[in-house]
């Protein structure tokens, strides 16, 4: 059967989508492109906020274009929070954020049937079970696409933070983790099959452990992946603040192929901001993990994720934001105007802030953060980076230092080679330089 797939959202996703390649490989099925004839098609839907939603429903739209006939299952984030809005469109299968591999076994099933009926279908088949009674982690096949040198290991699901912006506690529930000794077993296989990068990542890494009730947590589980595949860089995936403590960065420094890349999710640098989006943190506890990871790591990378325009957010709050990010010195940021997302406690809260508000802080955080992006390469120049490379374009090869700037070199045939590079210059968003 010829199966395309189309995936929105974050690195959880597209670590599910390409657990969900591998597994349709293995039973000899073929991937087809999604922008063609298929005879099957499975959405990957996220719901992080209502643009996510709209863009979901477009992607299963398209898809009856081109092919009506075929069997078209959805799955993820929006699925789950809303199953009957997505079996409306029309869909034959629609399951959530847990049961990967049953919801293979259903398309698979209703295929077979359509073939064997040559007609459409019954009502569509939902599978959408209470994620909130969800107790175990799903295993899933990990890795990464064919021919890259950096595969992606999922630790963790779920999250019980419930910050007031946020939707995806209702879609993926609470924490459920990775056993140890399975992670490191899933890292070793990686390694073994070549992959050069792990990068670990879930719905809510830090809380790594939490289920588990024995006293474990994730500087555990990063010790043991690190030992399972020495020859592997490990990256981390997104750190709420807390984590960062005295004891972890000693652990982490110790760690000699962990990446010294660290983003911790930040979203406001105003206390009273910080408050109404019901984060575990204030602005000190998050500098005080910041000061940390520099006593303990050499100019070490450290991104962030920002929300501006938060219901309540005054112009002085946004400003005591803008100061605080020039005091943090973010080597990268993301930065997002708030989404009004339905079903969340945000989305009721007064103080709505303006969409043409929202947007001009937007830009006046962006200019913010390529003033600090502009530095923080500038500072690389003179070093040596350790630069695993991933590609050749235009002549150049482009990889990624540990502290996950971007690095450009001449040279031939790098590809997932590691290499000391002296850098030399910064063009646009990369560094340049030359092996050493």
């Amino acid at each position: 059967m010829k199966i395309a797939i189309y995936t929105l959202g974050c690195k959880v996703n597209q670590y599910e989508t390409q657990a969900i390649e591998t597994e349709l490989t293995l039973r000899g099925h073929a991937l087809v492109p999604f922008e063609g004839p298929a005879d099957a098609y499975i959405i990957n839907t996220c719901t992080v906020t209502a643009v996510s939603d709209h863009k979901s429903r477009q992607a299963i739209r398209r898809c009856r274009k081109y092919n009506p006939a075929a069997v078209v299952g959805v799955c993820g984030c929006y699925a789950q929070t809303d199953p009957q809005a997505v079996a409306a469109l029309g869909v034959d299968l629609v399951s959530g954020t847990a049961g990967r591999l049953p919801f293979l076994d259903d398309l698979e099933r209703l295929a077979a049937a359509r073939t064997a009926a040559s007609s459409d279908g019954p009502e569509p088949l939902v599978t959408v079970g209470n994620i909130m009674s969800q107790r175990s982690f799903e295993e899933l096949p990990a890795g990464g696409l064919a021919g890259r040198t950096r595969a992606m290991l999922k630790v963790e699901d779920g999250c019980v933070n419930f910050c007031s912006y946020c939707i995806i506690p209702y879609a993926r529930g609470p924490v459920r983790s990775l056993p140890l000794a399975d992670a490191a077993g899933q890292a070793r296989r990686l390694a073994e099959e070549g992959y050069r990068e792990l990068v670990l990542t879930g719905i809510e890494i830090s809380s790594w452990g939490q289920d588990f009730r024995d006293g474990t947590s994730l500087i555990d589980l990063i010790e043991a992946i690190c030992a399972a595949a020495p020859g592997c860089r490990v990256r981390l995936g997104s750190l709420e603040p807390r984590t960062i403590t005295a004891g972890f960065c000693r652990r982490a420094a110790a760690l000699p192929n962990l990446c010294d890349h660290f983003h911790l999710s930040m979203q406001s640098g105003c206390d009273a901001t910080l408050k109404r989006m019901n984060r575990k943190y204030d602005s000190a506890r998050y500098y005080e993990s910041i000061s940390l990871l520099r006593e303990f790591f050499d100019r070490p990378g450290i991104t962030t994720d920002l929300i501006v325009g938060f219901p309540g957010e005054t112009e002085e709050e946004f400003e005591a934001t803008l100061a605080f990010l020039r005091r943090c010195a973010f080597s990268a940021m993301h930065i997002f105007p708030y989404s009004r997302r339905e079903g969340t406690p945000g989305a009721k809260m007064p103080g709505q802030v303006l969409r043409a508000v929202k947007e001009e802080r937007a830009r006046r955080a962006r200019s913010v953060a390529e003033e600090l992006r502009r530095r923080y390469l500038e500072e690389q120049v003179g070093r040596t980076l350790s630069v695993l490379f991933e590609e050749e374009k235009d002549g150049l090869w482009r990889g990624h230092a540990p502290n996950y700037t971007e690095v450009t070199v001449s040279g031939q045939g790098l590809h997932n080679v590691e290499r000391p590079v002296r850098i030399t210059g910064v063009s646009g968003e990369r560094l340049t330089g030359e092996p050493v």
